[in-house]
């Protein structure tokens, strides 16, 4: 497929991932009647869920990115080229605020908000950094050793790391961006965006260290 309809198909893809992200959060949150522990429980099924459909459908169009780190990652490891690259990156930002948009429509919600869940803690930060490394890694062997399970792995993984790690595991710079601009269960305020697009960006130098260091071949 030419750049443009691979730019849609990542521009789709991440604007349903954002609106089920989104849009189970709000969900969860008025059906767990405050209860934190079900609602993230609701998110991050949904998510992963979706995630795992998702990846499935826009695989064979644009390779399902979805994410900035993952279309960077594979830059760095001469995968793809600048140009798509920079193109994918546009796509994925557009598509996770039309995500927001789309989810905040649905219920009823401001079209745009600023988010005032602070996530600023070191220990968040940290946990960002373990989320993106992680996830990346994830893709990168997966894709070596059983490719028609990359979907399940990634939704598995996403779905684990909302739970154990202490960021929740955005590990997404489009995302992180575009949740931003939602003060919903799913929110990030936007000062604590930096030090998550930071923590990615340690994330994703860590596992191409990684990928280097196994050269690049699990056995």
């Amino acid at each position: 497929m030419d750049l443009a309809r691979r730019m849609f198909a990542e521009a789709l893809g991440t604007l349903f991932l954002l609106a089920a992200v989104v849009g189970s959060g709000v969900m969860g949150m008025r059906l767990a009647a405050g209860n934190d522990a079900i609602a993230l429980l609701a998110n991050s099924i949904a998510t992963g869920a979706a995630l795992y459909a998702l990846i499935l459908t826009f695989a064979p169009l644009s390779g399902a990115h979805f994410n900035p780190a993952v279309t960077l990652f594979e830059l760095a490891r001469g995968r793809i080229s600048a140009s798509t690259a920079l193109g994918y990156v546009a796509a994925q930002i557009g598509g996770a605020v039309a995500g927001v948009f789309l989810a905040h429509i649905m219920f009823g919600l401001a079209i745009i908000e600023v988010s005032a869940h602070d996530r600023s803690s070191s220990g968040e930060f940290v946990g960002e950094v373990v989320a993106t490394t992680g996830l990346l890694i994830t893709i990168w062997s997966v894709a070596w050793s059983r490719p028609d399970a990359i979907a399940g792995a990634v939704a598995a993984y996403i779905t684990g790391a909302y739970w154990f790690t202490s960021s929740t595991s955005f590990a997404n710079p489009a995302v992180t961006l575009a949740r931003s601009i939602t003060d919903t269960f799913a929110g990030i305020a936007p000062s604590s965006v930096p030090g998550f697009l930071l923590a990615q960006a340690i994330g994703l130098v860590l596992a191409l260290g990684v990928a280097a260091s196994l050269n690049s071949k699990p056995a």
